[in-house]
């Protein structure tokens, strides 16, 4: 097992360049009281937002009364959760019943709802991806 160990690190040298871990807190759930169950779900959003300084307050109000209403009428939208660190980061995690799913929403609302939310002037930085999630590894 060592050996194995040994060769498996020795191949991912250089992969990770800067490892940092935050801890979220839990503000709000998006559509339904979040459950940390996949079993449900084949696509995880997560996006990962630093906001402006002073902008927070905003910020968090617009997540909560255009994003999350427009993500929970979204058809194949399961569940989410919104978090908050310090440092002006928060974490936006959404689960889906298919990609598809997810990209109509992306595709229909997302220009419409930016404007609304005047996300623009909120967001200092946006990260994030779309996951699927391999159902066999689920457990």
């Amino acid at each position: 097992m060592a050996r194995s160990h040994d060769r498996l690190a020795a191949s991912q040298t250089g992969t990770y360049t800067n490892a940092r871990v935050t801890l979220f807190d839990h503000r709000f759930d998006v559509k339904t009281g979040f459950e940390p169950r996949f079993t449900d779900a084949d696509v995880v959003r997560v996006a990962h937002t630093r906001v402006r300084e002073g902008r927070v307050d905003h910020f968090a109000l617009m997540q909560e009364k255009v994003w999350n209403p427009a993500m929970a009428g979204s058809p194949g939208m399961i569940r989410g959760l919104f978090g908050e660190a310090p440092g002006r980061e928060f974490l936006v995690l959404s689960m889906w019943h298919a990609a598809a799913e997810h990209g109509k929403y992306r595709q229909e609302r997302v220009e419409r709802l930016s404007l609304r939310a005047q996300t623009e002037a909120d967001v200092e930085a946006l990260t994030g991806d779309v996951v699927d999630l391999e159902s066999s590894w689920t457990v």
